[in-house]
This record gives C-alpha cells, sequence and structure tokens, in this order.
C-alpha cells in the first residue's frame, strides 16, 4: 500500500467518496469504477466495489488506488445492474484490508454492502452496547456499525433500516447501501457530509460530489436532503426524509479544498466559489506586489481570484510533479528534510527579485508553507507574502477529515503574527469565516465551521479519540488474531 508522503503532512487527508448506480438490464462494475476514479481524491489507501445481480452480492477490494485495485479480469467478475464503490482515507480504523470497503454482511433478507463517508462520534460507546446484544464484528471501523445496524433492521424494510441506523448513531454519514436488487443512500440529520444523486442513461446514481457522473454521461439533479434517504431500483426511485427539520452543516472544508474543483455544492461551481474566495481575501488583506503565486493546485483558483480583484498579475513559479505521491518506495531521512522540493520545482528565473503573494488553501502544522516560503526566498524573491483561503484552524475535525490533534495545530498555538514569523513571511493573511461563507452562497449558516470556531453542531464527547479503538486492548487483541489468520499483521 503507498502511504501519505512526508511531503504532504501538513495538508488536511482526504476524507472517503462513495458511489451508487442502478440501471436495469445493464451491468454496472465499470460505470462504477469510472465513477470512483473521479472520486479517488477523496482518499487513496483503499477501493471497492459491489455489484448486486438480483440473487447474491459479488464484491471486489484491495488496497491501494482504483486502477491498481482493478483490472478487466476483477470487473468483469462483477456481474449485476445495481452497484456501490468506495474509495478510502481511514479515519476511524486502521488502514488495513479488513477495514477496507464496502463492508459486506448477510441478512435474513440476503446479502448487503455498505460504503461510508464521515465518522461516528458515538462509535466506541455504540459497538460496546451492540457486543453486549450479542453482536460479533470483523472490523475496527466505525461503519461496519453502520452496516450491521441496517442489516439487523433490513427485514422490516430498507427505510426503516436507515431509521435505525439515524436512531443509533451519532455523528456524519454518507451512505450508499446494495443489496441485491437496489442502491439506498442515506444522509445524516445535519449533512455535514456530501451526497448527490442524478439520472444515468436508463437508470440513476448518487455519488459525494457530482464531478463523480460526468465520466459515465450521468446528470445531477439534487443533494440528497439531511435525514434523506434515497432508494434506486428497477422501478425508480424513491425518497423519504427520515429525520425532518434538522439544520444543515455541510462542511466548509468541502468548498475550500476537498471537494473537486468541477463539483456543484450548493448551487455553486466550487472553481468559481474559490475564485469569490480569492477576490474576498485581496480586500481583507491587500499588499503591494508584483505577481500573485499559487501553491499548485488547490492555490490555483483563489490566485485567479486574488488576481483580478488586485490587479497584481496571476504568474505560476512552481511545476508539480504529479506522480510523487503514486510511489510505494518510501523517502529517506534526507529527502524527507528536503520537503516540498520533492514535488513542487521552482521556476527561479520568474522568480528573482519578486514581490510574490502566495496563495493556499490552508495551514495546518505550518510545516510545509515554511518550506515554500523558504523555497520563493531561495529562488531570489525579494518579499513573500503569504494569503489563505481558509480561516485559521483552530479545532480538530472529528466528522471525517484527518486533520490533527489541537496540540498540533498551528493557529491553536501561535498568534497569527507568531505563525508569520514560523513560516518566514513578510505578512500573513487569513480569509475570514464571514469571507469565505460568503464566498459559497448567501446562506453563511448552512455550513460546518467547527475546525475554525470550535463551535460543533454535533455534540463530542469528553473521552473521545481520533480511533476511539485503537487503545482498547479487547479490540486490539481481537483484530490482531483475525489478521494473522489471515497471513498479514494488524497494524496501524
Amino acid at each position: 500500500m503507498a502511504t501519505a508522503p512526508a511531503w504532504d503532512s501538513d495538508r488536511p487527508k482526504e476524507e472517503c467518496g462513495v458511489v451508487g448506480l442502478c440501471v436495469p438490464g445493464q451491468d454496472v462494475a465499470r460505470l462504477a469504477f469510472f465513477s470512483l476514479f473521479a472520486l479517488q481524491h477523496r482518499g487513496q489507501e483503499s477501493a471497492g466495489i459491489a455489484v448486486g445481480d438480483g440473487h447474491q452480492v459479488h464484491m471486489h477490494q484491495n488496497m491501494g488506488l482504483v486502477s491498481q485495485v482493478f483490472d478487466e479480469d476483477s470487473l468483469r467478475s462483477l456481474p449485476g445492474s445495481v452497484a456501490i464503490g468506495h474509495t478510502r482515507y481511514s479515519t476511524a480504523g486502521a488502514s488495513v484490508l479488513r477495514n477496507a470497503q464496502p463492508i459486506f454482511c448477510t441478512s435474513t433478507v440476503g446479502d448487503v454492502a455498505v460504503a461510508h463517508n464521515g465518522n461516528l462520534v458515538n462509535a466506541y460507546a455504540l459497538r460496546k452496547e451492540m457486543e453486549e446484544e450479542g453482536e460479533r464484528f470483523d472490523s475496527t471501523a466505525d461503519s461496519e456499525l453502520i452496516a450491521r445496524l441496517f442489516v439487523n433492521a433490513l427485514p422490516r424494510g430498507p427505510f426503516e433500516a436507515v431509521r435505525e441506523v439515524m436512531r443509533r448513531t451519532v455523528g456524519t454519514y454518507s451512505v450508499c447501501v446494495l443489496t441485491p436488487k437496489c442502491v439506498v443512500g442515506f444522509r445524516d440529520p445535519n449533512g455535514v457530509r456530501p451526497l448527490v444523486f442524478g439520472t444515468l442513461s436508463d437508470g440513476w446514481m448518487m455519488a459525494s460530489e457530482t464531478c463523480a457522473f460526468w465520466p459515465v454521461g450521468g446528470t445531477p439533479v439534487r443533494e440528497v436532503e439531511p435525514g434523506e434517504a434515497v432508494l434506486l431500483d428497477a422501478d425508480g426511485l424513491q425518497s423519504e426524509k427520515i429525520v425532518p427539520g434538522e439544520p444543515e452543516r455541510l462542511c466548509l472544508f468541502e468548498t475550500i479544498y476537498f471537494a473537486r474543483p468541477d463539483s456543484v455544492m450548493h448551487g455553486t461551481t466550487l472553481y468559481s466559489a474559490r475564485e469569490r474566495m480569492g477576490e474576498a481575501l485581496a480586500r481583507e488583506h491587500p499588499v503591494d506586489a508584483d505577481i500573485v503565486v499559487p501553491v499548485p493546485d488547490s492555490g490555483i483558483p483563489a490566485a485567479h481570484g486574488f488576481s483580478r480583484e488586485s490587479k497584481i498579475r496571476f504568474h505560476e513559479v512552481m511545476m508539480k510533479s504529479r506522480y510523487i505521491h503514486r510511489t510505494f518506495i518510501q523517502p529517506d531521512q534526507r529527502m524527507r528534510e528536503m520537503g516540498v522540493r520533492m514535488k513542487l520545482a521552482p521556476l527561479q528565473n520568474e522568480i528573482e527579485g519578486m514581490r510574490i503573494v502566495l496563495v493556499d488553501d490552508s495551514i495546518v502544522r505550518a510545516t510545509t508553507t515554511g518550506q515554500i516560503v523558504k523555497l520563493m526566498r531561495e529562488s531570489g524573491a525579494s518579499e513573500v507574502h503569504v494569503r489563505i483561503t481558509a480561516p485559521p484552524i483552530q479545532w480538530p475535525c472529528f466528522y471525517g477529515i484527518d486533520m490533527a490533534s489541537r496540540d498540533e495545530l498551528a493557529a491553536a498555538k501561535m498568534t497569527i503574527e507568531e505563525i508569520r514569523v514560523h513560516i518566514g513571511a513578510d505578512s500573513l493573511g487569513y480569509l475570514s469565516i464571514e469571507g469565505a461563507t460568503s464566498a459559497v452562497g448567501p446562506q453563511s449558516d448552512r455550513y460546518c465551521l467547527a475546525c475554525f470556531s470550535g463551535k460543533y453542531p454535533i455534540p463530542i464527547p469528553d473521552s473521545i479519540r481520533r480511533d476511539p479503538f485503537a487503545d482498547d486492548p479487547d479490540v486490539v487483541g481481537q483484530m490482531a488474531t483475525l489478521e494473522v489468520q489471515q497471513g498479514s499483521l494488524f497494524q496501524d
């Protein structure tokens, strides 16, 4: 498995991507593959597809990128007209094959597979409760809790199964569930994680983002509402609001960084939203400079917006290697110390003597940003002014983003001036919360702002850990035995 390289340690890590498809009379595994491929940015640890043929569920999953997990033979082994897919970055449960998704379960009414994006904040307590009820688990992933709750309630019908999941879980989830004959998608009552459905040839599909629709000719219709369940089968589409009345709290970081810029959320293309963030950043933190430089690739739209608003020339002066993160070879210590040089190559002739506005999406630990500022100075920049489209990140995320613990977050430990000194910039400006939310749309109260404000829309237990099972000797012991039996070691 390719692991996250050292030079990306200052980035918030991706969450997960899910897809679901139903095209009566057509094998859809290949469609699921290309839709999942479009969501690769949401997770690179593992990938899987499950397909229903009307009688049973067939599944293929493994560690690695979508293109590494699937080939022609594996896709041909997945016949059926309904499918779900998943690409994973682990935020709960170790990054091992047993935790790869979709998660497979059997029930009295047939096979079930579950793909989940999000994080349950009551996972530890719920698992203990379910174990006391006689449930046994095969993984340490919180997604298995959702799968087993759904399976146990499925004899009462798919919508009742979703109701049971929402009744007993606390946290964030966008979920696609597969039975041999249908796909059920649902979103947590606060809608923190995204999910959208739409049409596909003679059928339907759903996905974490609209960018997954384009490769297969799908057309997005609308977002699944918070607390809503949508069922796709040979008879068409059915939907039901399972938990009404909860306010939507889509993760603002989806709009700033995580989702692909060609995706649409809340009715706006995120590339345009990020351009508006750059414009707002130029108004909030103006500076005299010669060129506006994006940190590729996530800083490009905001840099365009900053340039347009400030009338300072946009200029790309860093070339990004698009393949360095795909290697299985780990860097040695000397290469780790070189940091961003492994990924970014400066155009020194274009930098020398320039006053630079360096635009990026976020600062987490402030290590990578400092390395890029140093790179600009070593390339001859006379001034480096850093502008960031995310407000200062001061609180950890418990809702499905692997960001950092609070004692690792730069803005939780230092003032903005101290961060400026730490990264070696001539000036530092963060976009305000109001500037970020207004750039996405007029309804600024529709977003989760917990990592910026510390105000969590879903209460967080005092005892919660990043991985609530990691320090439980019973769970770790059980998983070690299971992994050794399968011929591999249980490891984080």
